[in-house]
């Protein structure tokens, strides 16, 4: 549906990958007439598409096994089945990767390429019914309650970073007091006050998932409720969304990660990742975006895009799902780096801009942050003025322009990235350590990761930004 990537992305193999040097990637050209819109009406058209007359059953894995050719392929996606059956020809992948997922459980092969696709929307004309498993009994935490207030310990695994949102009414609808996170240990004490002030006789009854743990490869995406609050004009076609959450709820989105946007358009839900920007390039230290109640997301608004030009059209005041964040950037690729260098083509510069400030403001090992930005025209440069305005401030910056379609004033780099341009910007010097971070289309990710790689940079020293 939309090309684009998860937390697992990309799988080994996968037609999504970005190909060796010399190898060309297999893409799938759809047949006329089996487009999204497509399927949605074929899904709107009353066929039976499960084959079961709209019959729900409990699915044995014995079962499942017995559906795994092409005109009768069921598959299992967290514990539910379809019968995937009419979607052979309408998957952009095509038939042989759907047929990887014939008769299986095809989660983890699932969330390695399509993990924020909505599946339950897409496919809920082919519901086939559960899988008759159990779950798997893991967490530890413990509830202790007084007249007043009720305190929650959460040990997990794992040294985590939590993110939490009481937006909801959870916990017999108790407002949080205080949420305290112990990450080198690993603890989480949330502290809530009841509504009644009453020793309570008992808790209710378990939900579905009590007393389970379920990890995050494994568990589906939250979505928040976010109002859009107002929209800014970047270029003459991307504007920047300013997102508030919903009360009570904060999340600090990583460096280098990414959230979801999720709507429904002709009764379908339609998903596209978007990473979150700061409000300026280097923004005031305490921007609401910076303590967690705000989202901005710079989104390009292409005429035939399904999702952005909706956006465009939204208006003040409207809600949008927001799911995440995800992501597969780390800190630890920053690890004792001397040099970062950038490579962006269009809105890939997205994630880039809050590398640029941690680059220049918290990682003082870093000597040398430089970017190189591609665009068709100087009209498309995001954020020109404030990149100048870096570049001439910050000694340890660096910004070059490259236009593929300039104007005959245009004074800076012209053409398509090429290793001659790069072997003078991908400097090396003595004892210094270099990560090269490219995020763009596909085509320019492939090409600028190839012509790096000829230059000997290793796997260890690339990191791609899938979008």
């Amino acid at each position: 549906m939309l090309n684009v990537p998860s937390q697992s992305f990309p799988a080994a193999g996968s037609q999504q990958r970005v190909a060796p040097t010399g190898q060309s990637r297999n893409k799938v050209a759809l047949k006329p007439g089996h487009s999204l819109l497509d399927w949605i009406r074929l899904t709107k058209s009353g066929r039976d598409l499960t084959g079961l007359r709209g019959q729900l059953i409990e699915v044995t894995e014995e079962e499942l096994k017995k559906h795994s050719t092409r005109n009768d392929c069921w598959t299992c996606i967290r514990g539910m089945v379809y019968n995937v059956s009419a979607y052979m020809d309408f998957h952009p992948g095509g038939e042989e990767e759907l047929m990887r997922a014939a008769g299986i459980d095809s989660t983890d092969l699932f969330d390695q390429v399509h993990r924020w696709v909505n599946y339950e929307s897409m496919l809920k004309e082919c519901l086939v019914g559960r899988m008759a498993v159990k779950p798997n009994p893991a967490l530890q935490g413990s509830v202790s309650s007084l007249d007043g207030t009720v305190n929650i310990v959460i040990h997990t695994k794992r040294k985590v970073v939590i993110y939490f949102s009481h937006s909801k009414e959870v916990f017999l609808c108790c407002p949080v007091l205080i949420v305290q996170t112990a990450h080198s240990v690993g603890k989480v004490q949330v502290c809530l006050h009841k509504s009644v002030k009453d020793k309570w006789t008992k808790v209710g009854q378990p939900l579905e998932h009590h007393d389970t743990f379920i990890q995050c490869k494994d568990r589906e995406l939250f979505y928040r409720e976010c109002v859009l609050v107002s929209k800014t004009d970047i270029t003459h076609d991307t504007q920047v969304l300013r997102l508030q959450l919903p009360s009570g709820s904060h999340m600090q989105v990583p460096v280098g990660r990414h959230v979801y946007l999720k709507t429904s358009l002709q009764g379908t839900d339609v998903v596209k990742p978007y990473t979150p920007v700061d409000q300026k390039l280097i923004p005031p230290s305490q921007c609401s975006a910076e303590m967690g109640s705000d989202l901005h997301l710079m989104i390009k608004i292409c005429p035939d895009g399904l999702l952005t030009s909706h956006l465009a059209n939204l208006p003040i005041g409207s809600s949008l799902s927001v799911g995440g964040p995800e992501g597969s950037f780390t800190m630890r690729v920053l690890r004792d780096v001397t040099h970062l260098y950038m490579l962006a083509a269009g809105t890939g510069f997205t994630p880039m801009a809050r590398l640029i400030r941690l680059a220049l403001q918290d990682l003082t090992s870093i000597r040398k942050t430089k970017l190189m930005f591609f665009n068709r025209q100087e009209r498309d440069i995001l954020w020109c003025s404030q990149l100048d305005e870096l570049c001439s401030k910050e000694e340890r910056f660096e910004v070059e322009y490259v236009l593929s379609e300039p104007t005959d004033s245009w004074k800076g780099r012209r053409g398509q990235i090429d290793a001659c341009m790069l072997q003078n910007f991908l400097e090396r010097p003595e004892d210094s350590k270099c990560l090269v971070c490219v995020c763009g289309p596909t085509g320019f990710t492939e090409l600028a990761v190839q012509l790096v790689r000829q230059l000997d940079f290793s796997e260890e020293e690339i990191h791609i930004f899938q979008g």
